[in-house]
């Protein structure tokens, strides 16, 4: 099961304004684009996606940006993922009477796979992602004698 580059790019996005969930500011678009390495103009419209999906929200002026919809606890790598793939969550059901039954035990089984990698997905939030992040870099940085 594959995503898009954008939905790795809007995770790095989500991770980037997550860090900064607890200092209540918003943060401009230039900021998120060098942390994460993200084009400008291709982050726009990422946030916009995001914030249309109810993810982040946004203000507007000199000291405007984006900062999260709910706290990091509460928004899954699910949720990032189905905002930016338009992908439904439920079990896909056949819509054609005609279907084999060859072709309905593969359905079955795909439909399986796919609620089974949802699920993992729905498991992690933003949080745990940056709970990661900060144990990698922890671990780079020690020092052996």
């Amino acid at each position: 099961m594959d995503f898009s580059n954008k939905s790795e790019y809007a995770l790095l996005a989500m991770l980037e304004v997550a860090s900064h969930y607890r200092e209540g500011n918003p943060l401009q678009i230039r900021y998120i684009s060098t942390q994460q390495n993200i084009p400008d103009r291709y982050l726009e419209q990422l946030l916009a996606d995001l914030r249309r999906g109810g993810l982040l929200k946004s203000e507007r002026g000199a000291k405007g940006g984006y900062r999260l919809a709910r706290s990091p606890k509460e928004i899954t790598v699910m949720d990032v993922i189905a905002c930016m793939e338009g992908i439904d969550q439920q079990p896909t059901v056949s819509k054609t009477g005609d279907e084999t039954v060859d072709r309905a035990a593969i359905s079955e089984i795909w439909n399986e796979v796919r609620q089974s990698a949802f699920a993992v997905l729905r498991n992690y939030t933003l949080q745990d992602l940056l709970d990661k992040a900060a144990a990698r870099r922890q671990l780079n940085t020690m020092y052996y004698i």
